[in-house]
């Protein structure tokens, strides 16, 4: 058990006392792709809207270096097909790019030295648990010599904040394209990824950066905000949940959708924050609880360039008004805006925006985000 390969589960059993809200059917979705050519996924959602929480659960499930019985014997992923067949019984890769990033700013150094960090960082954590490379090799080589001896299983990958670097080194075009060189090699190469990868689970604010009109790494599935594939229910609370969680809590249901209800999403239909939400239940104020981030107040200075009046269109949404949105062009990042409607998809998969698929509009979702849009165009 190590750092980062095959880590086991206990940051998962840290969460999933009496107030986690059973979301394991996400792993039965997945169970059903692996081994196949649509196993590697990308789930892009807002901060604070559980994507940790899934990557830690994915983590304890599929971590052969130790038994989840107990934890998710009694959940809902126990009833469906296969849950044994996969339970415990990978290789697991977990890693939380956003600490590396914060790693390299602590000894000050490049970027672009990011991907460098990662492979010394495995390389390290598969050494220390016992496995030997042979002269020579290099990661992929390692990693496929372990899916290929006796007893060898096939790997996992579990990437949370995938998007970290995009973000982060938006100005640093060598550090974007060193660390997407890096997940083309494990995801994208015939002499690799059908040999070791079983599947692959990332998360991000953003969906993957195109190179052009393609993804630029384009053998992922991608859920996002604007189309969720079959992982909608798992984007946040569905209204049921919530429901269930203010009966728990003695809470007004109706006082909770007001305040938070407001993400529609196809099938499921209302979607809710799943932090806010237990922020309110456990306080008992209804109040927001929106975190700014670096990414949304820089997007004060997007507005003021007023892309084809977009105050304007800013000022409408916030009096309730519903706008019309075109979402094909933006380039999923944060450096390459070119019109009022790249902001307007930015906010979407910032979460400070509802989108609606059928009808090409956008509006602010609920009052906890209009109060935080009063405050960020002060």
């Amino acid at each position: 058990m190590g750092r980062y390969v095959n880590p086991g589960n206990k940051a998962f059993r840290r969460i999933c006392g009496s107030n986690y809200v059973d979301k394991t059917n996400l792993i039965s979705k997945l169970n059903q792709k692996i081994g196949g050519d649509d196993s590697l996924v990308c789930v892009s959602r807002p901060r604070r809207f559980g994507k940790s929480y899934a990557a830690q659960m994915l983590m304890a499930y599929y971590d052969c270096s130790c038994d989840s019985h107990e934890l998710f014997d009694h959940m809902l992923v126990a009833q469906s097909e296969g849950y044994r067949q996969h339970l415990n019984h990978y290789n697991v890769i977990c890693l939380d790019i956003a600490g590396f990033i914060s790693e390299v700013r602590a000894h000050l150094g490049p970027m672009k030295s990011i991907p460098d960090r990662i492979e010394k960082a495995l390389w390290k954590d598969l050494v220390e648990s016992g496995f030997q490379p042979h002269e020579g090799d290099t990661l992929c080589d390692f990693l496929t010599r372990i899916v290929h001896q006796k007893e060898g299983k096939p790997f996992v990958f579990i990437i949370d904040e995938w998007d970290a670097v995009m973000r982060e080194a938006k100005d640093d075009p060598d550090a974007q394209a060193a660390y997407l060189t890096l997940l083309r090699g494990w995801f994208k190469n015939l002499n690799f990824t059908p040999e070791v990868v079983a599947a692959a689970y990332m998360t991000g604010i953003l969906p993957i950066k195109k190179d052009g009109t393609q993804s630029a790494i384009s053998a992922f599935d991608e859920s996002s905000m604007l189309d969720p594939l079959e992982f909608a229910e798992f984007v946040g609370f569905t209204e049921d949940e919530v429901k269930a969680r203010c009966r728990a809590y003695d809470v007004d249901f109706e006082e909770i959708k007001a305040w938070y209800d407001g993400y529609k999403l196809p099938v499921v239909g209302s979607v809710y924050n799943p932090f806010s939400v237990m922020k309110a239940l456990k306080s008992g104020k209804c109040r927001s609880y929106w975190r700014k981030t670096s990414a949304a107040e820089s997007l004060k200075s997007y507005i003021n360039l007023d892309f084809s009046g977009l105050q304007e269109t800013v000022a409408r949404l916030i009096a309730g008004d519903r706008v019309p949105v075109h979402v094909e062009y933006f380039q999923n990042n944060f450096d390459s805006f070119k019109s009022a409607d790249d902001v307007l998809t930015l906010l979407i998969h910032l979460g400070y925006l509802s989108y609606d698929e059928a009808e090409k509009m956008v509006r602010i979702p609920n009052e906890e985000v209009r109060i935080e849009f009063r405050q960020f165009l002060l």
